[in-house]
C-alpha cells in the first residue's frame, strides 16, 4: 500500500532565497520547479519548497557530513543562525544545529568513530577468557583502523575461541596471539608484526601461523 517517502514539503516565506540556501549553499539539485515551488534532489527524498505568505510548520532536516565543525561553521558564514554548536551524543553522533531565516532546523551529523568512544565496545564473548588475553586482544585490536574493528573484533574472536574450544581450555594469550594472525587475510599479515612487537611478542615465533593458508 504504502512504497516510502516521496517528498518532504518545507514552507519558505522567499523561495528564491531559499532555492540559494539548499542549492547555492547545500548543493541539493532542483529537480523542478513552478510557480511558487521549487524541488530539490537530496539524494534520498525530494525536499519541496513551498512559497507562502506566514510559515505555519517548520521541518527539522539531518544532513550527512565529513566534518561537523566544518559544516557548521560554513552555514553561519551563510546567514544560519546558531541553535547549539557542535557537541557528541550519547548515541556516539557528533551533531550540530542551526536554523533558517524561516525557523528551519537544519542538523548537520556524523557518526563518530571508535577511537572517538569514551568507552572500549564489549568483546561478545561466549568461552571463558583468562584476564591477560581479553586485556591483549583489546590492544591488538586498537591497531585496527576504526572503520574495520568491529568486522575485525567478531572475527578475531570467532577463531580466538574455536582455538581454545579445541584445545578444551580457557582462552589464553596464546590463543588471541594465533587467532590475531590467522583470523587476518595471508596477504595483509604482515600489518601485524608491528602491533605484535608493541606488546612484547616476537613475531617469528609464530612463523606458522603467519604461513597457514
Amino acid at each position: 500500500m504504502f512504497h516510502g517517502i516521496s517528498h518532504i514539503d518545507m514552507q519558505v516565506m522567499d523561495l528564491e532565497k531559499a532555492k540559494q540556501l539548499w542549492s547555492g549553499v547545500i548543493g541539493f539539485t532542483i529537480s523542478k520547479e513552478g510557480e511558487g515551488f521549487a524541488e530539490l534532489d537530496s539524494g534520498n527524498v525530494l525536499i519541496r519548497l513551498i512559497e507562502v505568505p506566514n510559515i505555519e510548520q517548520t521541518v527539522s532536516l539531518r544532513l550527512s557530513v565529513n566534518e561537523v565543525d566544518k559544516a557548521y561553521a560554513y552555514l553561519l558564514e551563510q546567514g544560519a543562525l546558531s541553535r547549539y554548536a557542535p557537541m557528541n551524543t550519547p548515541d556516539l553522533q557528533e551533531i550540530a544545529c542551526v536554523t533558517d531565516s524561516n525557523g528551519h532546523s537544519i542538523i548537520v551529523r556524523r557518526e563518530l568513530t571508535e577511537d572517538e568512544w569514551d568507552f572500549t565496545p564489549t568483546l561478545h564473548k561466549t568461552g571463558d577468557w583468562l584476564p591477560d588475553a581479553e586485556e591483549l586482544v583489546v590492544s591488538l585490536l586498537s591497531y585496527v583502523p576504526a572503520f574495520f574493528r568491529m568486522l575485525a573484533r567478531r572475527k578475531v574472536i570467532k577463531v580466538v575461541e574455536q582455538l581454545a574450544q579445541d584445545d578444551d581450555s580457557p582462552v589464553t594469550r596464546e590463543h588471541v596471539i594465533k587467532g590475531y594472525i590467522t583470523s587476518s587475510a595471508k596477504v595483509t599479515r604482515g600489518r601485524l608484526i608491528e602491533p605484535l612487537k608493541a606488546q612484547g611478542i616476537n613475531p617469528e615465533d609464530y612463523q606458522a601461523e603467519f604461513d597457514y593458508e
